[in-house]
């Protein structure tokens, strides 16, 4: 059991035989009244997220999970498969676990996948990965490096803004949690 002063990003509880992740937290301390948390919570696997408050002190049944470092392999139908990165194990995986990492996830990536006992429940991507610029229109001539964005189409079809000054087949490391631009890899 934990309580709400245990409560961190990522930490799984299971709340009416539901799990859930915390995604974003926030004590608050009203002028009048009881301390609360306020979170937002997203339900494991499906992803949808809902908002829920507890009160200060407010016992919840914390979820050990075991993250486990497995490499991405492909897709066939629904099912995606990755290798355990000891035992060479290859496991399919539901598409629903991968929504939020599409976007940024090519073959032999690793990633980490949380496991309850031997059951997946979620999948987490690097915070950074490094892909390549598929499409973008040229910068022009004479556009400066500050300020000026535009969209550019990565490897695996995702969409980020980025400098006028990037052009196709370059290398970026783009942020997996914010879908956001870093910089160009050399």
């Amino acid at each position: 059991m934990a309580d709400t002063s245990n409560f961190r990003n990522g930490l799984i509880m299971k709340i009416n035989n539901q799990l859930y992740s915390i995604m974003e937290f926030q004590h608050v301390k009203p002028g009048k009244g009881g301390a609360f948390v306020r979170t937002k919570l997203k339900k494991i696997p499906e992803g949808s997220v809902i908002d829920k408050t507890f009160r200060a002190g407010e016992k919840v049944e914390e979820v050990r999970v075991e993250r486990r470092k497995y490499q991405y392999l492909y897709s066939a139908d629904d099912l995606y498969y990755v290798m355990d990165m000891e035992s060479y194990e290859q496991i399919p995986i539901a598409r629903s676990l991968f929504e939020d990492a599409l976007p940024y996830l090519k073959e032999s990536m690793e990633i980490s996948v949380l496991m309850d006992d031997t059951t997946p429940i979620a999948v987490e991507l690097p915070t950074f990965v490094e892909l390549a610029v598929a499409k973008t229109e040229p910068g022009v001539r004479g556009d400066t490096a500050q300020g000026g964005t535009k969209p550019a189409q990565l490897e695996t079809g995702a969409t980020v803004m980025v400098p006028l000054f990037i052009e196709e087949g370059e290398v970026l490391k783009v942020d997996t949690r914010t879908g956001r631009y870093i910089e160009r890899v050399k």
